[in-house]
């Protein structure tokens, strides 16, 4: 909030606000609970606790949709709007969406007790929604028979690959791979989604002290589940001949798909230790805590996931008998707006009606604070003057 000669009001000690708005091992830098819209935004030009959160995933939304469309480019690629890059423009909104809601949660949660909970609601329901647009990327373009079009009749099992590949393990000698991979991949990752966004809500109303691990192991449980076909091509030879274009442009998927766990690996790290705030309370309020590096982290992970998609993609396009357009012969259908968007829309109506239900509950709870806060930043406010 402004006061009347324009200046803002200093920032706030974590003895100074709410509880609910303190974080462990942060001390100042706190913005009070009762900022209008426009407070909001201008506070991203301030150094509070929370500037370094919102830029280290604003400005990344740039950097990933440069990275994004230069696939569009590529010799041999289908328009953007073919059914063909239906999962990629499924993956880019679970992407946006995240980045998006996480940069203004933290930018917006200072309007009020309630506005903070449900932004943090809103952001724990994209990141699910992103781990389902990850895994609709995972089965086109990496399931282990992703889009392979069958030579002969449809129940012929003969595929028109390089002999030498004769003796690779064979997708279809595994037939619990086959019954897992076409029909229970997708509705697991978006089951899991839901248990996700329900348990990081009912992180921020119950189990509050162990809420960074919950949070943390909570979401490591779609990463299991989503990778199993990047597990089994990492496990397993690859479909392409060696002498072939697909092949060498294919083999930087496996050293993408390490970095990317890594980078995953130590924004958890970062989360659950709380380092380095942890070792010197109060020297890292505004820059450099574990939620920047955190946020820095993760979506180093997120770039490396996208190259290690378009190296796939990449592989597909060069390879004349790996298709995705949909067809009568392939035993993996291709994407349809049905398969893709409508997964999405249905999966985003219940993560919104997830969020309705906790959010209702949070202006239960802290509704009734509101004037109490105001009375008491009114009376602060006067001191100040």
């Amino acid at each position: 909030m402004l006061l009347n000669c324009g200046q803002p009001l200093p920032l706030l000690s974590h003895t100074d606000v709410p509880p609910r708005v303190t974080e462990n091992f942060i001390l100042t830098g706190y913005r009070f609970p009762n900022y209008s819209l426009r407070d909001c935004l201008l506070s991203a030009f301030r150094p509070t606790n929370e500037t370094g959160n919102f830029w280290t995933h604003f400005l990344p939304i740039f950097i990933f949709a440069y990275y994004f469309v230069e696939m569009f480019g590529w010799d041999g690629a289908p328009d953007a709007n073919a059914p063909f890059f239906y999962p990629m423009w499924n993956y880019f909104i679970g992407v946006f969406c995240l980045l998006m809601a996480s940069s203004m949660a933290h930018l917006l949660n200072s309007m009020s007790l309630v506005v903070r909970e449900v932004c943090f609601f809103v952001d724990y329901g994209t990141i699910s929604a992103y781990t389902v647009g990850s895994s609709l990327a995972y089965y086109y373009y990496i399931h282990p028979r992703a889009g392979i079009v069958e030579k002969g009749d449809q129940n012929s099992s003969h595929l028109d690959l390089n002999h030498e590949h004769k003796g690779a393990l064979s997708y279809s000698t595994m037939p619990e791979f086959n019954l897992f991979f076409e029909t229970y991949y997708m509705p697991c990752a978006c089951v899991i989604a839901i248990i996700c966004v329900l348990s990081c809500c009912n992180t921020r109303q119950r189990w509050r002290e162990h809420r960074y691990i919950i949070r943390t192991l909570v979401f490591l449980l779609p990463f299991l589940i989503s990778s199993t076909p990047v597990f089994y091509r990492v496990l397993t030879r690859s479909p392409y001949s060696t002498t072939s274009s697909s092949f060498a442009a294919s083999t930087t998927m496996p050293s993408f798909f390490y970095r990317h766990s890594l980078w995953l690996l130590v924004s958890a790290l970062f989360n659950i230790s709380k380092i380095p705030e942890r070792l010197a309370p109060g020297r890292f309020d505004i820059w450099g805590h574990s939620h920047q590096w955190f946020h820095c982290c993760t979506f180093l992970s997120i770039l490396d996931e996208l190259h290690m998609i378009q190296a796939e993609v990449r592989a597909i396009l060069l390879n004349p008998d790996f298709l995705l357009p949909p067809t009568t012969l392939s035993r993996l259908p291709g994407p349809t707006i049905a398969s893709t968007y409508g997964v999405m829309l249905l999966l985003q109506t219940t993560i919104v009606s997830i969020i309705v239900c906790f959010s209702w509950r949070a202006s239960c709870i802290y509704g009734p604070q509101r004037d109490q806060l105001k009375d008491k930043r009114s009376v602060e406010h006067m001191k100040v003057s």
